[in-house]
C-alpha cells in the first residue's frame, strides 16, 4: 500500500473533516484577504486556573501579535471539554472563533457518551500545540506507600478506593480505565468538571487517588509531602520527579499515556486561514518565550502541520474505540 494511500485512510477514520485542507501545500503562507477583521475567540474548554487555561493564555498574547488583532480567551468548561467544543461546533466557521482543548473530546468522549456534537464532521484540527504528562497521586486519604500498594487496597476493599479525574471520558479517566482493567479491581471514579477544582478536595483527603496534568503546584504539594507521586503518564520518568516511575514500568502500558493538546476551528473554515493560522501557530510555539513558559509547566511544546494533528487523532480515536469495545463498562 502506498504512502499516499495510508495517510488517506488515516485521515478518513479520523473522522475529521480535512481533506481540502490537507490539499493545500504547506507552502501556502499568504495572509488571507480581509481576516482576521475582528478579534478571534480562543474558547479554553476547561476550567480557569488549570494548566491548561494558563497555556492557553500563554499563546494568546503573541498570537494576537502575529493576527494583528486581539486573542480573547473564553473559558467553557463541562463535560471534559464536550461543553466548550459543543460551542466550537456552533460558530460561524469564519477562523474567528477557535478553541484550545485536549483531543479526547474528539477521540474519545463520542465513544462513550452522547456529546453535542457530531465529532466526525464538527471540526478542523489547526495545529498540535503540547503533550503533557499524567501525574497520578496519593492523597492524605490514601495512608500506603506507592502505587503497587494502591492496588493492592483496592484488591482487598473493592470499591473504597476512590480515584478523581477532571471529568468522564478525558485522559485522566483513560488512565484509570485502563489501570481498573488491568488490575481487575473495582475503583470508584470520581469525575469532576476539570482539573482545578479537584485540587483543593485532594488536598483535603476527599478521595484516595486522583489523575491529573503534570504542574508546577502539584510538584510544589509532592515537595511539601502534602501528595504523594505515585506514577507518571509518560514516555519517559519526568525531570522533574525522576524517583517516581511511568505506569509503563510499572506494568501498565496501555495505561501510559500522556494529553495531546492542540487548536481547532469549526468545520467548513476556510482553507486559506486554517493553513495561515497554523503557521502562525508554529511561528509563536518556536519562540524562545513561549517553549520556555510551556516546558516551565513540564509541558513539552509540538506544532506541525495540520496533517500531523489530524493523524494523531485518528490513532488515538481508533486505539480509544478498541479499548472501549473491549470492556464498555468501565467508562461509565
Amino acid at each position: 500500500m502506498s504512502f499516499l494511500l495510508r495517510r488517506r485512510r488515516l485521515v478518513r477514520d479520523s473522522g475529521i473533516a480535512l481533506a481540502a485542507a490537507c490539499a493545500v501545500p504547506r507552502l501556502l503562507r499568504a495572509a488571507p484577504a480581509q481576516w482576521p477583521n475582528r478579534p478571534v475567540r480562543l474558547i479554553v474548554v476547561y476550567p480557569p486556573g488549570g494548566v491548561s487555561d494558563g497555556m492557553a493564555r500563554v499563546l494568546a498574547e503573541p498570537l494576537a501579535q502575529s493576527l494583528g488583532v486581539p486573542v480573547l480567551v473564553e473559558n467553557r468548561p463541562g463535560a471534559g471539554g464536550s461543553i466548550g467544543m459543543g460551542a466550537l461546533a456552533r460558530a460561524t466557521p469564519d477562523g474567528c472563533t477557535l478553541a484550545f482543548s485536549a483531543i479526547s473530546p474528539i477521540t474519545l468522549h463520542p465513544l462513550v457518551a452522547r456529546v453535542p456534537y457530531d465529532a466526525l464532521r464538527a471540526f478542523a484540527p489547526v495545529a498540535s500545540v503540547m503533550r503533557t504528562p499524567v501525574l497520578v497521586v496519593g492523597t492524605p486519604a490514601f495512608a500506603g506507600r506507592g502505587f503497587q500498594e494502591l492496588i493492592a487496597l483496592a484488591r482487598s476493599q473493592p470499591g473504597a478506593v476512590r480515584w478523581a479525574t477532571s471529568g468522564v471520558a478525558t485522559i485522566g479517566h483513560m488512565v484509570l480505565a485502563q489501570v481498573r482493567m488491568q488490575s481487575r479491581t473495582a475503583i470508584t471514579h470520581i469525575p469532576y468538571a476539570g482539573g482545578g477544582p479537584q485540587l483543593n478536595d485532594a488536598l483535603g483527603g476527599q478521595f484516595e487517588v486522583l489523575s491529573t496534568n503534570v504542574a508546577a503546584q502539584q510538584l510544589q504539594y509532592i515537595g511539601e509531602g502534602r501528595l504523594q507521586a505515585l506514577a507518571v503518564g509518560s514516555a519517559a520518568r519526568i525531570e522533574a520527579l525522576p524517583a517516581v516511575p511511568t505506569l509503563a514500568e510499572l506494568g501498565y502500558e496501555r495505561a501510559n499515556r500522556d494529553s495531546l493538546f492542540g487548536i481547532f476551528a469549526p468545520a467548513r473554515t476556510p482553507v486559506a486561514v486554517l493553513q495561515w493560522l497554523n503557521a502562525q501557530i508554529n511561528r509563536v510555539l518556536s519562540s524562545d518565550a513561549v517553549r520556555v513558559r510551556l516546558r516551565g509547566a513540564y509541558n513539552l511544546p509540538v506544532g506541525g502541520a495540520i496533517e500531523d494533528l489530524a493523524q494523531e487523532i485518528a490513532v488515538d480515536r481508533r486505539r480509544n474505540r478498541e479499548l472501549v469495545s473491549g470492556d464498555r463498562s468501565q467508562f461509565d
